[in-house]
């Protein structure tokens, strides 16, 4: 899991290395068009699309009936039925496409919130770091230490909460850093990542030790250690500029995403 993490990052690395130079909306909107050209291809060899054109040809002739014979109760009883069934009928054809966009759909995204959801820690500003500790922690063992890079102040002395078994302690960048935290575990060094300044960038999010938790937090390698779960730094949310409006980086990739594909379905020759 680590390897396909690895390689998967580093694909979008590259991609988000080669905007650069742009604002990252310029990046995200050519990657959100890319993939609503993709799902349109999917959708095209994995549906049935006679049926599916039929089916949306009984939900127009539906529509049209209940416009036209609106004072008339029974056609447009008979017309809402129809117009229902319709519409189930198109959401069973549209499972199987759907089922097939999922798990690639869930694996693009979460590790796009890398790149686009986090925003790096402000310079001068305090931020909270928390240590997840296993059930095999002893809470009177002494705390953990934590090393900081230079560029990063430890402003608090650690603090536990025994019941959620967590250690956290308080940090403040004094200037942009790219570096990383360590901290000793019994006799073991583990290492978090941390990123501080204005340019946004790869910012991993929780680091685990959990193989399974790594399909949904795959940012970095997963914690070597049995001691510690895992490790978080609160980073602020990042959102996209457009046109003087914040935008959430997941809505605008739907939305990017959905205008690419409804602008290529005729181009394809596919229906949706």
């Amino acid at each position: 899991m680590d390897l396909f993490n690895a390689i998967f990052d580093s694909s979008l690395l590259f991609f988000f290395t080669a905007f650069s130079w742009a604002p990252p909306v310029v990046g995200l909107s050519v990657l959100a068009a890319a993939t609503g050209g993709a799902i349109l291809w999917v959708w095209g060899k994995t549906s049935d699309q006679a049926r599916m054109k039929k089916v949306k040809n009984d939900v127009w002739a539906a529509l049209f009936e209940l416009r036209v014979y609106v004072d008339e109760p029974r056609v447009t009883w008979r017309a809402q039925k129809a117009l229902f069934t319709a519409n189930f009928r198109y959401m069973a054809l549209a499972l199987r496409p759907a089922l097939w966009m999922l798990v690639p759909m869930a694996l693009l995204l979460v590790h796009l919130n890398a790149f686009y959801g986090r925003a790096p820690l402000a310079v001068d500003r305090d931020a909270i770091v928390t240590v997840g500790m296993s059930s095999t922690w002893d809470p009177n063992s002494p705390a953990p230490q934590l090393l900081a890079p230079p560029q990063v102040l430890v402003t608090s002395f650690p603090v536990r909460c025994l019941d959620t078994r967590e250690i956290s302690w308080r940090i403040r960048p004094v200037s942009a850093v790219s570096g990383q935290l360590t901290f000793l575990v019994d006799g073991q060094r583990v290492r978090k990542p941390i990123e501080a300044g204005s340019r946004q960038r790869f910012i991993p999010g929780r680091s685990v030790n959990s193989a399974l938790q790594s399909l949904w937090m795959p940012a970095e390698g997963r914690i070597a250690s049995n001691t510690v779960q895992w490790i978080e730094i609160r980073y602020p949310v990042a959102y996209l500029s457009v046109l003087g409006v914040q935008w959430n980086w997941l809505l605008w990739f739907f939305a990017v995403s959905m205008v690419a594909a409804l602008l290529l379905k005729k181009r394809l020759g596919v229906v949706i």
